[in-house]
């Protein structure tokens, strides 16, 4: 308790920023520190909206004392405005612009790089990990959608949705007339529907974010594209040579990180880092104040140990 008072009282507000990234508008929420230790970058899941970890990002800054700077970087194409003019982008085209903004805005920093993904963004944090192994410190996968969970119905059927054209183009469709709706209409259907336990940040999000013709399209032509790619067996040889900078947080009943799944890295990588979260949070855990709480402070604990640990072998 008494940390969440403290907090509330210190907690410093993330900065939301557009940045030109290889010629795309990326979407950035981010809080800067004078004198970093290192530099923490979140990548989200699918959706990829950098807002929707608002609570997390400061929660996680404030944890860590104000010592590190944290940088969530939102997907291509999954933002306020139509940037890209429709285009489509492919879960490989949202890895290469990840690493194209490490490339360009944190090339020079002196400091090493933390990597944060959740779900789909585990994934693609192992991918940024190989193409930088000497920039990338450490790894954290929250809820890692690693593998396709082949006894889970709901990834069938949205498989099936993200798979069909036309489907995925009525679905966008209807969500993108929902976000021609009034703004307090559309909060509130929000609010009523899909977001009744949502902070205001993650209501906020979805509403001017989420509700939008081409966001929809591209999740859905995310997804495809990620059931392709997650179809292949993980790179356990990689995951294995670089244990000790590889964390995993899973949760109770999580299709998209089953506990299958915690089970065969402890078989084929144990020296990886491996987490339950048992406390009832979702794997949408950025859209509750309390799961961005408790999730930043396992996050916290676990770069301080990690930290500790690389101070104590120099």
């Amino acid at each position: 308790m008494g940390e969440q008072v403290l907090l509330s009282r210190t907690k410093m507000r993330a900065n939301f920023r557009l940045c030109n990234v290889s010629s795309c508008i990326t979407e950035l929420l981010e809080i800067r520190a004078d004198e970093p230790n290192f530099h923490v970058l979140v990548i989200p899941g699918n959706p990829g909206v950098a807002s929707l970890y608002k609570d997390f990002v400061e929660s996680l800054y404030e944890l860590l004392g104000g010592s590190v700077s944290v940088t969530a970087v939102g997907n291509i194409s999954h933002s306020e405005k139509n940037w890209e003019h429709g285009r489509l982008f492919s879960l490989q085209e949202q890895i290469d612009h990840k690493i194209d903004f490490i490339n360009q805005e944190l090339q020079n920093i002196a400091v090493p790089i933390l990597l944060v993904g959740h779900s789909i963004g585990a994934y693609i944090s192992l991918e940024i990990f190989k193409q930088s192994p000497k920039k990338v410190m450490y790894c954290i996968g929250l809820y890692p959608f690693l593998a396709l969970n082949m006894l889970s119905k709901k990834q069938s059927i949205i498989g099936k949705i993200a798979e069909s054209s036309v489907v995925s183009v009525a679905l966008s469709s209807i969500v993108g007339l929902l976000g021609l709706l009034p703004i307090w209409s559309l909060r509130l259907i929000v609010g009523q529907t899909l977001g009744k336990s949502w902070s205001p940040t993650a209501v906020e999000a979805t509403c001017s974010r989420l509700a939008k013709y081409h966001t929809m399209r591209n999740i859905l032509f995310m997804t495809m594209t990620e059931f392709k790619k997650l179809s292949e067996t993980p790179d356990w040889e990689f995951m294995r040579e670089n244990s000790r900078k590889i964390a995993f947080l899973f949760g109770i009943d999580d299709h998209w990180g089953p506990l299958q799944m915690f089970e065969e890295i402890s078989k084929q990588a144990p020296e990886i880092g491996l987490s339950i979260e048992r406390e009832g949070h979702s794997h949408a855990f950025c859209c509750t104040e309390a799961g961005s709480l408790w999730v930043a402070q396992h996050v916290a604990r676990l770069i301080k140990n990690q930290t500790s640990k690389s101070t104590s072998s120099q």
